[in-house]
């Protein structure tokens, strides 16, 4: 069963279409037969009339005609249109039955006294075919005996209007199936047109669980509709809790951390530099896992933003190799920044800042001499942090895990920095890719977002 709504009805429609056009040709088929049949009697009759307009009988009891019709199909052999007269004495026959004859007397059960009526029927007729034809038993003479009055046609002719009927009449009702599933198509796109503004309210609901899909909608999906409504509140309510209780926590924990470095600095003073190492590096792990919290609370607030918000990427990137340059890693490397002034990316100012502030820390803290960062718009907008250190001695995915204990991975690693930056940058619909410098020979950090989330002045 096909997944498309709107193929369903298209082809539901279609078929039921089909059937009623195929019911149609058999009933209208069947009607025209009939008429066909009336029409060919009413002929027939006017002919058997003007027979026995002219009948009589002869010395010996055989029929006579003193003036048979001048049709020219009854004088030509094997025409198609027959008559013949009968008695028990004899037959007269039209010159097109020539040798042949129509059903004789005993078939065709003539009466013994005068019919008041002409009768059809279909019967074996001459030259192998059957005949439709009529029939009627008159007397021309009171005291005589009664004479069978035949007149006849082919039945070929009859089956040959009948086709010729049924292949126009097939022709038509195609053309009208066609018609009518291109009015169904009509039907069907005007019948979901509000499922496609449903689907519209949902992308906006998704970039922005505040908001809410109409109240206008038709009767049969207004309760999907109050339904959807009722679980994005719902879900709003649940994922606003379940933030601020994270942020709380990664807030409130910040405080004894800090207490807890004081004491190891004490501990340190005094000469316990074992205990003050291991101290240190319980610290580092819940700092790094408090700020690994915050920056997805960060992420999911970027989430429930639209996408309207443009920032310039050369700006943010002076701006932070400013601050950068004023720390000890930063005074001894040279920062090289190639991006167009025009050039925006899709985000704000301050989601681009803390990306780029901790990818340039990052490089600066292992670059040798130099870090570049450089910006191009091709297919989307890439920006590239590259430096000149060693690179990573772990793999990408290591080094992008969320949660990973990257201040245990190696020597050359490069921080708690890159999975924040992947939360931040995947939340406004951009990418991240590792891989080593080939110019400078350190690690490159590739940001890309795709066309149509940028914007150039």
């Amino acid at each position: 069963m096909t997944r498309s709504l709107r193929l369903r009805l298209l082809l539901g429609a279609a078929a039921a279409v089909f059937v009623a056009m195929l019911l149609a040709w058999v009933v209208m088929s069947v009607l025209f037969a009939h008429h066909i049949e009336r029409r060919a009697a009413r002929e027939l009759t006017y002919d058997a009339v003007e027979l026995v307009s002219k009948l009589g009988i002869g010395a010996d009891g055989v029929p006579v005609a003193d003036d048979p019709p001048h049709d020219s199909r009854f004088e030509t052999p094997d025409s198609g249109y027959y008559w013949q007269l009968t008695t028990k004495q004899g037959a007269l026959r039209s010159h097109s039955l020539w040798d042949e004859s129509l059903p004789s007397p005993i078939a065709a059960a003539m009466p013994a006294t005068a019919s008041a009526r002409w009768a059809s029927r279909y019967a074996p007729g001459p030259f192998g075919r059957r005949v439709f034809l009529i029939e009627r038993s008159v007397r021309p003479d009171r005291s005589g005996d009664g004479v069978l009055v035949q007149v006849a046609v082919d039945e070929a002719q009859l089956s040959s209007v009948r086709r010729e009927f049924g292949r126009e009449l097939a022709l038509f009702l195609a053309l009208l199936w066609a018609v009518l599933l291109g009015a169904a198509w009509v039907q069907v796109q005007l019948g979901l047109r509000p499922l496609q503004r449903v689907r519209e309210e949902l992308t906006a609901l998704r970039r922005d669980p505040s908001a809410r899909l109409g109240a206008v909608h038709p009767v049969e999906i207004a309760p999907l509709t109050a339904a959807i409504n009722d679980l994005a509140e719902a879900r709003e309510r649940d994922l606003t809790r379940a933030r601020r209780r994270a942020s709380d926590l990664a807030h409130s924990l910040k405080t004894p951390l800090a207490a807890l470095s004081a004491q190891s600095r004490r501990a340190r003073a005094a000469g316990a530099t074992e205990a003050a190492d291991g101290l240190d590096r319980a610290i580092a792990a819940a700092s790094a896992a408090v700020e690994t919290e915050l920056a997805r609370s960060r992420a999911a607030a970027i989430r429930d933003t639209t996408d309207t918000q443009e920032s310039s990427p050369q700006l943010i990137a002076e701006r932070v190799i400013g601050v950068v340059e004023r720390t000890e890693a930063g005074a001894r490397i040279v920062f090289e920044v190639e991006i167009d002034a025009g050039l925006r990316a899709p985000i704000a100012e301050d989601d681009l800042t803390e990306i780029l502030g901790a990818l340039i820390e990052n490089a600066a803290r292992f670059a040798r001499r130099r870090v570049r960062v450089s910006g191009a718009c091709a297919a989307g907008l890439s920006l590239v942090v590259e430096d000149d250190g060693q690179g990573l001695d772990i793999s990408a995915e290591t080094a992008l895990m969320r949660g990973g204990r990257l201040d245990e991975a190696g020597t050359a690693h490069h921080g708690l920095g890159l999975s924040i930056v992947r939360d931040l940058v995947e939340a406004t619909a951009g990418e991240i890719a590792l891989c080593r410098s080939e110019e400078l020979g350190g690690l490159r950090v590739v940001l890309t977002w795709r066309a149509g989330k940028t914007a150039r002045r």
